[in-house]
């Protein structure tokens, strides 16, 4: 069986090129039984010249080619589902690796081959190892061929795996990239080196430039696989730059190096070593800011469980997703490492009305964020590594834990503490002196910063449903109305004390409001109106028209 690199490798794949042993003795006969009556006639004919007769034996075989195939094909089909057609693995042959190691191909697809018993689920094996090897992103095709196994040994199948390695092993993207909840601008751009030592060992190289907040640049290698060790390996080294001036008066400056320990499906396991860096070049940050500005060392475990059952990420009508996440910092023993355990939770579901392609999606996401270690209860958490909420990024498409809320500006709200006062220098003329007073003479507030919270928890709930003009439907344009809420608060510097689940639910901030959403490809573009029902005093919401650009 033929898988070409751009079928569907599902479970089910397209039965192209099949050769089967028995098949293969019957197509002679085959042939010459779709010559017909045309066949009959001709043999009648005998004044035809022997050069003449050659010619027209030769366009008749030529046109019952097609014919003999569709019944070669046609019994193949009537005897799969007719029921199982045992048959075993013999050999599996590779060609066209010149640079790829044979363990690394084998150790992908022969799992695969070697449970299969009969036809039906060697079809299925085929699918799995033609989707496992263009996951690896290092072969330009792949194809699968079943081919019929030794005249000696019955009911066997060989199977042929032909790839083509990428003729540029080099490749990179740049691009210009629009974060609307943060008003920037950054260009981006990537290298990557596939495949330079045979291991599906691939070498990327990354750079990111914001105008406004976010810079980095990062270095790493990926492994598929590496001798014993059956799951993906990773190493990264990355620096990077957040100026959070706006929001919470720091600028944030990471080194840190992370490896990738499981990798699969469901699982990931991954550990950091980070050097943080927080100062405040305004000098006008909160004494919550303050407190933690200057060096700290982060060395954490992260486990990630994900399952994702919906039907499309950019606009689910069916299924479900759960997403887990567990992070324990302070591994070492440095008084400057960061010691805190996190905790996140994302739940999310969708099921179809049955008109209009209406859909239903809910959810419900929380996360909670404690310090650990000698004297922990007057302990505070990092400042980093606290939960924020806002923004314009869709809650339906992203598994990101309690972050989202439509309607409200990123960082805008829950706790936050009063920037630091400063006053006019001696000697300043009076005109400045009053430019920095309101009008009941007092000095202006400065603002104040987002601090984050301990403890969070957001929910959605949208409505989303084919439009009617039809040039929408077609290309995927719907419309949609939502209602989502949330709330975060502190726990500590003793604010447990002050927690009660019906304050903490008192508290909940809530927006809705209606759109329209253009899916593409890669992200979701989303045009709503906003309507802020709940907020609080220092928040940000604001009721009217907001952009959302989201990405699943």
């Amino acid at each position: 069986m033929a898988i070409p690199s751009d079928s569907e490798g599902g479970p089910n794949p397209k039965p192209v090129g099949v050769k089967d042993k028995d098949d293969g003795k019957a197509a002679p006969e085959d042939a010459t039984n779709g010559l017909g009556r045309e066949g009959e006639q001709d043999e009648d004919e005998d004044e035809i010249e022997e050069d003449e007769e050659d010619d027209g034996d030769e366009e008749a075989e030529e046109n019952v080619t097609p014919s003999s195939e569709r019944k070669n094909l046609d019994r193949l089909l009537r005897r799969l589902s007719g029921g199982p057609v045992r048959l075993r693995v013999h050999d599996v042959v590779i060609r066209g690796n010149t640079k790829t190691k044979d363990a690394l191909i084998e150790s992908e697809v022969l799992d695969a081959f070697r449970t299969a018993s009969s036809m039906q689920e060697l079809l299925q094996a085929a699918g799995l190892a033609n989707t496992r090897l263009r996951q690896l992103d290092i072969f330009d095709s792949v194809n699968i061929t079943l081919d019929s196994g030794p005249s000696e040994l019955p009911g066997t199948a060989n199977v042929v795996i032909d790839i083509v390695e990428a003729k540029n092993p080099l490749t990179g993207d740049f691009g210009v990239y629009s974060k609307p909840e943060a008003r920037s601008w950054s260009l981006e751009g990537s290298l990557k080196l596939k495949n330079l030592f045979g291991y599906g060992d691939i070498w990327d190289a990354s750079g990111a430039y914001g105008f406004d907040q976010t810079s980095e640049i990062s270095t790493g290698v990926s492994l598929p696989r590496f001798k014993a060790i059956s799951t993906p390996l990773m190493a990264r080294v990355s620096l990077l730059s957040h100026d959070w001036l706006k929001f919470s008066s720091y600028k944030e400056r990471l080194l840190g190096l992370s490896f990738g320990l499981i990798s699969s499906r469901n699982h990931d396991l991954t550990y950091n070593l980070t050097w943080r860096n927080l100062s405040d070049p305004s000098r006008v940050s909160s004494k919550s800011i303050r407190r933690q500005l200057g060096h700290s060392l982060l060395s954490s475990v992260k486990y990630t469980f994900r399952v994702d059952h919906r039907d499309s990420h950019l606009r689910p009508t069916r299924g479900f997703a759960f997403l887990s996440t567990s992070q324990v910092g302070g591994l070492g023993p440095d008084s400057r490492i960061l010691r805190f355990i996190r905790q996140e939770f994302d739940l999310r579901g969708a099921f179809p009305l049955g008109f209009y392609h209406a859909a239903v999606n809910f959810g419900v996401a929380a996360g909670a964020i404690l310090p650990w270690g000698s004297g922990f209860m007057n302990s505070t958490t990092p400042l980093s590594e606290r939960f924020y909420m806002g923004g314009q990024s869709s809650p339906v498409c992203n598994l990101g834990g309690p972050t989202s809320l439509l309607g409200f500006k990123l960082r805008g709200l829950g706790p936050s503490d009063l920037r630091r006062v400063i006053p006019p220098k001696r000697g300043e003329d009076e005109a400045t002196a009053s430019s920095e007073r309101d009008a009941s003479g007092s000095i202006s507030s400065p603002g104040r910063d987002a601090t984050g919270g301990d403890f969070a928890v957001t929910a959605f709930a949208d409505l989303s449903f084919d439009l009617p003009l039809k040039v929408f439907r077609e290309s995927g344009v719907h419309g949609h109305v939502f209602i989502n809420a949330g709330n975060l608060v502190k726990l500590t510097d003793d604010e447990f004390k002050n927690f009660s689940v019906k304050g903490f639910l008192e508290m909940f901030r809530s927006s809705a409001g209606f759109g329209i959403i253009f899916p593409t490809r890669f992200f979701r573009m989303e045009i709503n109106y906003c309507y802020i029902l709940k907020q609080f005093q220092h928040d940000h919401g604001k009721t009217g028209i907001q952009f959302s650009f989201s990405t699943p």
